[in-house]
C-alpha cells in the first residue's frame, strides 16, 4: 500500500512539472513580428471571422500610438501617447485583459514628425524578465516586466529626417542584449546594450546610410551567426558580439522602410523606393523641400539641423545648394543608390562583399510594398501593398504564385502580413482584417471589420490575435463568448 501511495504521489509531482513546464514555456511574441521578426506564431485555433464586436476576448483603451504589442509570460506590453507630451507604457493581463500596470514620463519638447506616424510608434521588446521601450526623446527604458518599476535608462541621439517622418525604429532583444539600430539622415549607427544593465557594449556607425526603418534579425548560416540590417543600398552582417561588419550584399535601394526576414540560412528582403535607379536623394529632395521649385536648394529650406552638413557642402557660401552639390551633400558618395521596387533572398554569412556570391535570386521591378515587410511561410513569401493588392511567391526560387491580386478591400497597408494555423492576416490602415488561407492560390476566408485605423502589425501567442489600433488594443479569441 505504501508503494502505491508513493506511485499515485510520483505521478502527481510528474504532472505538475509537465503542466508547470507548459505554462512556463508559453509561447512569447518578444517583439515586432515575433521571434526574430519573422510574423509567424505556432499557435492554433485562431479564428478566421471577427470583429470589432465578434471573438474579442477584451479590450483595452491606451491612446494614440502605431507600434505593436509584444507579449511575454501571459503578459501584454504595448506604447501610447497618454497625452500631447505624456508617453506610457501598460502591461496586460493576455487572458483576461486586466491592467497590471501603467507608467508614464513627460516627453519634452517633441521632434516634428509627419501623418500618419505617431510619437509611439516603436514596439516594445521583452525577455519575461523586463521588458524594453524606446521613445526619440527619452531613449531606451528597461522596466520591470511584473511590476515596470523602472530599471535603467539608456539615451541615445534624437534622430533627424530631412523630410520629417519621424522616428519609427524598435528595440529587439536576442539572449542577454538589446539590439537598436537608428537610420536617420544625419548619423545612423547600431548599437547593443547589456539587457541588465543598459550599459552600452558596442556601437557601429552607419555613416552610408539614409533614413530607413529596419529591423535588426539574427542569421546563422556556416556556423556563423550574424546580425542583419538593411539599409540604404545594402544588407549588412555584423559580429552581434563586437558589432564588427562582417559582409555586405549590395543589392538594395535607397529608402528602406521594410524589414527582412530569415528561414535558415535565407535572408529576405521585399523593397520599394519610389522612382527608378536614377532617383537618387537629391530628386527626392528637390521635389519635397525646394518650395519655391528653383532648382536649387537654399539653406532655409532645409531643417536646421542638417546645416553644419549644407555648409561643408556649399562651395562658393552662397547659401544655396545647385544640383552638383546636393548631390554628394546628404547621401553617402560611395553609396549613390536609387529607386526602384526588389524582392531579393539573400545567402547568410560569408565575409567582405559578398554581392556577387550570397545573392540567391532577384526579382526587379515586381510588387513589394514601400511600408510592409514580407512573410516567408511554408516557402511561400507573401507581400502587400497599397491599394489591398496582394502578391504571392515560392520562397526556394521566387517563382509567382500569384501577382497583384485584389483582396476587396482598398486602402493604405502599413502593417506586415502575419502568420498562424494555416492562415495569413492581412491588416489593413482602413481597419480591415483579411484572413487568407495559406496556399500557392489565393483563397479568401473573411475579412474583417474592427472599425478603427491599424497602422501597427498584429501580435499573435497562446492562440490569440492582439490588434493594435490607433487608439487601443484587442485580443481576439475563439475563447471569447
Amino acid at each position: 500500500m505504501p508503494n502505491r501511495l508513493l506511485m499515485k504521489r510520483a505521478i502527481l509531482i510528474l504532472l505538475t512539472v509537465l503542466v508547470l513546464s507548459q505554462a512556463t514555456h508559453a509561447e512569447d511574441w518578444p517583439h515586432f513580428r515575433g521571434n526574430n521578426s519573422s510574423g509567424i506564431s505556432s499557435s492554433r485555433n485562431l479564428p478566421a471571422k471577427f470583429s470589432h464586436e465578434d471573438k474579442v476576448l477584451w479590450r483595452a483603451e491606451l491612446g494614440d500610438g502605431i507600434g505593436s504589442a509584444a507579449i511575454a509570460s501571459g503578459r501584454v506590453f504595448n506604447c501610447a501617447m497618454t497625452g500631447e507630451t505624456s508617453f506610457g507604457v501598460f502591461c496586460h493581463d493576455a487572458k483576461t485583459g486586466k491592467q497590471l500596470w501603467r507608467k508614464d514620463w513627460p516627453t519634452g519638447k517633441l521632434p516634428r514628425i509627419t501623418p500618419p506616424n505617431s510619437y509611439a510608434s516603436s514596439t516594445p521588446a521583452t525577455d519575461g524578465k523586463r521588458v524594453y521601450v524606446y521613445f526619440s526623446t527619452l531613449g531606451i527604458i528597461a522596466l520591470d516586466a511584473k511590476s515596470g518599476s523602472k530599471l535603467w535608462q539608456h539615451k541615445v541621439p534624437l534622430p533627424a529626417y530631412l523630410m520629417d517622418w519621424g522616428p519609427g525604429a524598435s528595440p529587439v532583444v536576442y539572449g542577454d542584449k538589446i539590439f537598436f539600430c537608428q537610420d536617420d539622415d544625419l548619423a545612423s549607427f547600431v548599437l547593443a546594450l547589456d539587457s541588465k544593465t543598459g550599459k552600452e557594449l558596442w556601437r557601429t556607425s552607419r555613416e552610408d546610410m539614409l533614413a530607413g526603418y529596419a529591423t535588426p534579425v539574427m542569421c546563422t548560416a556556416n556556423g556563423q551567426t550574424d546580425l542583419v540590417v538593411a539599409g540604404s543600398g545594402k544588407l549588412k552582417g555584423y559580429d552581434p558580439e563586437t558589432g564588427r561588419e562582417r559582409w555586405s550584399c549590395n543589392t538594395l535601394l535607397r529608402t528602406i522602410m521594410t524589414s527582412p526576414v530569415v528561414v535558415k540560412d535565407k535572408i529576405y528582403v521585399a523593397v520599394q523606393s519610389y522612382g527608378d535607379r536614377s532617383r537618387t536623394l537629391k530628386y527626392a529632395l528637390l521635389q519635397w523641400l525646394d518650395t519655391n521649385q528653383d532648382g536649387d536648394l537654399a539653406r532655409e529650406e532645409t531643417p536646421k539641423e542638417f546645416h553644419a552638413k549644407f555648409d561643408r557642402s556649399d562651395t562658393n557660401k552662397d547659401k544655396r545648394l545647385d544640383q552638383d552639390e546636393i548631390e554628394n551633400a546628404f547621401q553617402h558618395p560611395g553609396n549613390m543608390v536609387g529607386g526602384g521596387n526588389i524582392i531579393q533572398a539573400v545567402r547568410g554569412g560569408g565575409k567582405g562583399d559578398v554581392t556577387k556570391t550570397h545573392l540567391v535570386w532577384n526579382l526587379d521591378n515586381r510588387a513589394p510594398s514601400n511600408l510592409s515587410s514580407p512573410l516567408v511561410f511554408n516557402n511561400r513569401l507573401y507581400v502587400v501593398k497599397s491599394g489591398g493588392l496582394s502578391s504571392c511567391f515560392d520562397a526556394t526560387t521566387g517563382e509567382i504564385n500569384w501577382e497583384l491580386t485584389r483582396l476587396r478591400t482598398y486602402g493604405d497597408y502599413y502593417a506586415s502580413p502575419v502568420a498562424a494555423d494555416g492562415k495569413v492576416f492581412l491588416t489593413g490602415r482602413n481597419g480591415f482584417v483579411v484572413v487568407l488561407e495559406d496556399g500557392p492560390e489565393l483563397k479568401i476566408l473573411a475579412k474583417n471589420d474592427m472599425d478603427e485605423e491599424i497602422l501597427a502589425t498584429p501580435s499573435i501567442a497562446d492562440g490569440r490575435l492582439f490588434i493594435r489600433t490607433r487608439q487601443s488594443i484587442l485580443c481576439i479569441s475563439n475563447e471569447a463568448k
